[in-house]
């Protein structure tokens, strides 16, 4: 039997990839594109916030609802991804470029059967490749935009010459620390960044990652250096974890000291820990990734407790991305639901819901009006939403605790059942 929580949260992510049908713009190539808001309807084929994200997000409505709306619009947003493959994009990173785009088309392939979508994730790595300067593909050296996510993304298709490619620059970049190492995530800052999105643990996640699947031990050696750089970091106290989110402080006009959400908080930080212990089998890992959940509780999110703390309910930086790290917790360390239940209704709670579907407002409190338009994309908007309380839905109703698609930066859940396998279908021509 369903239960009440994960009917409401299954319902209101229905509504959700409602309104991505909506909001979808055809292309005249046949295919579908989303803008990364409905007002400024440009093409934006991207992991991060446009189309190569809402197409993945289709998958999870496919795999939740066995709905052939969602692999259609799957489809024909891949179909759009590959035509600006072949238009030369000219950015390559993971989140914002041509990795990102062929890991969407690499799963559309795998999962759907569609060979020319393969074919296309093909022809973007090798243009990637093509535009390594032998350090670096663009002035960011992190896994959003930089060298950690290209990585990644070719780690997950299966290039593991690329995979080193992008990673071993880091070896001669390296900036000796007291307790570790750092990056400079940027040419153009001189700001060391600490955590996933933009950092030190980013870094150290693909370093990780790739150490282990080619077997170099020097690489998962940094690994260890750059997270025992972040570690020393902590300003917690022994049962918490808290690390700035830049020495010297980035931007502080504009930017928080302290936050608390996947790309610059613990949220992501006990990410990148869970995926050290799932590497090594050291039981340290657990035990910061348990103080990480220790401060992340005792935040006081997802409630607003003054403007700016806790403006956003995406997946990047803001109430989904928590979600995430709780259903992973519940999952795997049976964690009581109750702070998951507590982010879920939250989202639902903010959710607007109209004839047209489900969507969600971020808030910007230097604004007047502070409500943001709804925003489509995996970063700050629906298809990461939807895809977090498609999964919370799952596990509250006793269901599998995956994804239909593990992104390349998001260790899987262990679980000792075996994850059911993608509908069958046949390959296209």
């Amino acid at each position: 039997m369903t239960s009440a929580p994960a009917a409401r949260a299954e319902e209101c992510a229905a509504g959700a990839l409602d309104w991505l049908l909506h909001t979808a713009l055809a292309t005249p190539d046949g295919g579908l594109s989303w803008p990364t808001r409905p007002s400024e309807p440009e093409f934006n084929p991207v992991l991060y916030s446009g189309t190569a994200g809402v197409a993945l997000a289709m998958l999870e409505g496919l795999r939740h609802f066995d709905d052939e709306r969602y692999a259609e619009a799957a489809l024909r947003g891949a179909r759009s991804v590959a035509t600006a493959v072949d238009e030369g994009w000219e950015i390559s990173s993971l989140y914002f470029g041509l990795a990102g785009m062929a890991f969407a088309l690499h799963t559309v392939d795998r999962q759907l059967g569609d060979r020319a979508c393969g074919a296309a994730a093909r022809r973007a790595l090798d243009r990637v490749r093509s535009r390594f300067d032998g350090t670096r593909w663009a002035p960011q050296f992190e896994l959003l935009s930089g060298n950690a996510g290209i990585a990644l993304a070719a780690l997950e298709i299966g290039d593991s010459e690329l995979a080193l490619l992008a990673v071993e620059p880091y070896l001669r970049a390296a900036e000796s620390t007291p307790h570790g190492v750092s990056w400079m995530s940027r040419v153009d800052r001189p700001a060391r960044l600490h955590h996933l999105s933009h950092g030190t643990l980013g870094v150290a996640y693909a370093l990780a990652s790739v150490g282990r699947a080619t077997g170099r031990a020097d690489l998962l050696e940094l690994a260890l250096a750059g997270t025992a750089d972040v570690v020393a970091r902590n300003e917690a106290g022994p049962t918490g974890f808290l690390v700035p989110h830049s020495d010297p402080q980035d931007r502080p006009d504009r930017i928080e000291r302290y936050s608390y959400g996947w790309c610059h908080g613990p949220a992501g930080d006990a990410q990148a820990f869970r995926h050290l212990h799932a590497l090594t089998g050291d039981p340290a890992w657990t035990a910061l990734g348990e103080r990480c959940w220790h401060t992340v509780t005792r935040s006081g999110l997802p409630n607003r407790l003054r403007p700016g703390f806790w403006d956003n309910n995406g997946r990047c930086c803001g109430t989904a991305g928590v979600l995430a790290l709780a259903c992973d917790r519940l999952a795997e360390r049976g964690d009581p639901p109750g702070f998951a239940d507590t982010l879920a209704g939250d989202l639902l709670a903010r959710a607007t819901a109209d004839r047209t579907g489900v969507r969600w407002s971020n808030t910007e409190h230097r604004r007047t009006p502070s409500a943001l338009e709804p925003l489509t994309g995996w970063a700050m908007g629906n298809a990461g939403i939807a895809r977090e309380l498609l999964r919370y839905a799952r596990i509250r109703g006793g269901g599998e605790p995956g994804y239909a698609v593990d992104w390349p930066d998001h260790q899987p859940v262990a679980v000792s059942a075996a994850r059911p396998s993608a509908p069958s279908r046949p390959a296209s021509p």
